[in-house]
């Protein structure tokens, strides 16, 4: 079966960068791209190209008026195709600039195709500019439909933290501060120069990106490492002026306060992500996603602690274990679990912060019934 693996990034150069590699160094490989920067024309152009040049192009009409949706109806059909010829080895997918490799994976696989690898294209140092980069994908000319109201830096911040690979950059303005923010944003994530072309001690040898490329890849455990109840979140880490703080309690916020220093929280950091947990909302598992000074906030669901125990057969097994080891015995798996990362960070101003958002001694002994009686100040949020 034709291998794919699919390469993305925001980073256009160093995507490019990458591929070119992947197309170097294994024999058989083509690489599969539709370009979305004509969408406004109302098509999408295809191109597949070998490491001598484009072998074959065409386009894709849009689907609803959205670029992305294109992209998803037209690559399985040209990836069984390219897998019926029987000639190649490897197919690597290049998504355009925004699109987020997670949606692109899970379509590849559930077309019955092998995803052998997720890699992500980075410029070390690009991450803290794009991180910090409120604008909208529209105002940039990146966005995939309409509707797309995503900005540069939570998509970036998506497509980063998503891949378990990232194809780096040599890039010379790059510097210890760079590469320090880059490893604690994804400390799980394989690191692997685009221009390492050490000659393999064996002529049967592969390069180190081509082998990232081919080492296999699990789209259900990529989507549970993602998702806020059992996200492999970054450790606590300080070095070359760059650190992340893990702000863990088990004492609920109180909506008004917590609301109320929203901004200087959400600007406190480069990047912040987690769960957390409101005092008016105690059954309610709430995500943070922030990046370029917005925020993100939503409802995943309900905490285990909430859900009777015959619902608890439906429930992933993953998750169920990522409760097990937080679990308290009053609250069970209900928590704030904050991480935040950024070069500067004021950590004991942050901490103090936080802490000053959550329920007094007094409110706390009130009880959950008090609880939810405090003003929701977050319901307007959630409704977006």
């Amino acid at each position: 079966m034709l291998s794919v693996v699919i390469v993305g990034g925001l980073h256009a150069d160093a995507r490019r960068a990458a591929v070119q590699r992947l197309l170097a160094d294994v024999p058989g490989s083509v690489v599969l791209h539709h370009d979305l920067a004509t969408a406004a024309a109302g098509t999408v152009v295809r191109t597949i190209r070998d490491a001598t040049g484009i072998i074959d192009a065409g386009e894709a009409p849009l689907v609803n008026d959205c670029a992305c949706c294109a992209l998803r109806e037209d690559l399985v059909p040209e990836l069984r195709r390219l897998d019926s010829a029987g000639t190649l080895r490897l197919a690597v997918v290049e998504l355009w600039d925004s699109v987020e490799p997670k949606a692109m994976a899970e379509v590849v696989t559930a077309g019955g195709l092998s995803v052998t690898g997720v890699i992500t294209a980075v410029d070390p140092a690009l991450v803290l500019p794009y991180l910090g980069n409120g604008d909208d994908l529209a105002e940039r000319g990146l966005a995939a439909a309409a509707t797309d109201e995503r900005t540069v830096a939570d998509t970036f911040a998506r497509q980063l933290e998503y891949a378990p690979v990232l194809a780096v950059l040599d890039s010379p303005e790059a510097d210890d501060e760079d590469r320090e923010l880059l490893a604690q944003l994804h400390p799980t994530a394989r690191q692997v120069p685009i221009g390492d072309t050490r000659p393999p001690a064996e002529p049967s040898a592969q390069s180190p990106l081509a082998r990232a490329a081919l080492a296999g890849f699990d789209v259900e455990s990529a989507a549970a490492a993602q998702h806020p109840a059992c996200a492999l979140l970054p450790a606590d880490a300080d070095a070359h002026g760059v650190c992340t703080l893990v702000w863990h309690r088990r004492r609920p916020f109180h909506p008004e306060r917590l609301y109320d220093a929203l901004e200087d929280i959400t600007c406190a950091a480069a990047r912040s992500r987690g769960r957390f947990w409101l005092a008016d909302k105690p059954d309610v598992l709430l995500h943070w996603d922030a990046a370029g000074g917005a925020l993100c906030v939503e409802s995943v669901g309900p905490w285990l602690a909430s859900l009777p125990d015959a619902a608890w057969d439906m429930v992933p097994p993953v998750r169920r274990a990522a409760a097990a080891m937080d679990w308290h015995p009053e609250h069970g798996d209900c928590c704030q679990h904050l991480v935040f990362t950024s070069p500067g960070l004021d950590r004991d101003g942050l901490e103090r912060l936080l802490e000053s958002c959550l329920l007094t001694d007094a409110e706390y002994a009130a009880g959950r019934a008090a609880w939810k009686r405090l003003p929701p100040a977050f319901d307007t949020l959630l409704e977006v």
